[in-house]
């Protein structure tokens, strides 16, 4: 009985539009079809398969329908989750709209796996992590981002 794929994750946003505009316009999200909850909201995807459902904080009855995070969640930090990874392709396309809207863009290289990452906020300071397989060579527009080769190992830490 494994798990097969991820099927969605959920967010809690301090404004619902604001942040379907960035899902949407800056990282290429669809707005998908979404059953009748009792609450607004959006599913969000790409190639038909849903990846992010989003709803706004501070709405009544909030503790009925968000099982995963308490009243302050949404205000206080991103909760337990660091970051989540979405795969991407068209890295060059990403680098130009996160600098022409002015959008804060750390990138990171590990060239032993030809792997290209971009890491972004959203809108209510979740890190979204961007991974592009098969960049053979550090490309022009990732100058200036982090090697994991360059970066200082830490060794197995006992708790």
């Amino acid at each position: 009985m494994p798990l097969t794929e991820l099927n969605h994750y959920f967010v809690r946003v301090n404004d619902l539009e604001r942040s379907k505009r960035f899902y949407c316009e800056v990282l290429g999200f669809e707005v998908m079809q979404r059953p009748d909850f009792p609450f607004p909201g959006y599913w969000l995807g790409v190639n038909g398969k849903i990846q992010v459902h989003m709803g706004p904080h501070g709405i009544a009855n909030q503790d009925l329908y968000y099982l995963g995070t308490s009243t302050r969640s949404a205000t206080d930090n991103s909760g337990i989750v660091d970051h989540i990874a979405f795969l991407a392709s068209n890295p060059e396309q990403f680098a130009q709209r996160f600098d022409t809207i002015g959008l804060a863009c750390r990138k990171r290289y590990f060239p032993e796996f030809k792997l290209f990452q971009m890491f972004v906020k959203d809108p209510d300071g979740l890190t979204i992590e961007l991974n592009f397989h098969g960049i053979d060579e550090e490309p022009a527009w990732g100058k200036g981002g982090e090697n994991y080769a360059e970066m200082p190992r830490v060794g197995a830490t006992q708790r």
